[in-house]
């Protein structure tokens, strides 16, 4: 029924990222990526449009930082 509306659990908001579970819990306690919690047992939820607009940021921010670094001379 969640997956219908468009959540993803611990495990498998980790693994979008590509970071541990811990390191999705932790985001989410501090508030740095949104988190739901289901009604009924309140397990952490997260909404996969939050999950790749988060993936969006950070391909933009690695685009830009590698546009910006120097090319290193060949010695």
């Amino acid at each position: 029924m969640l997956k219908n509306q468009g959540y993803v659990r611990v495990r498998e908001a980790a693994a979008l990222l590509g970071v541990s579970p811990n390191t999705i819990r932790n985001w989410g306690s501090k508030e740095k990526i949104p988190e739901y919690r289901h009604p009924v047992n309140n397990h952490r939820l997260f909404k996969r449009t939050d999950l790749e607009s988060i993936m969006d940021e950070l391909e933009a921010s690695l685009k830009t930082e590698s546009r910006n670094r120097k090319p290193k001379r060949p010695r």
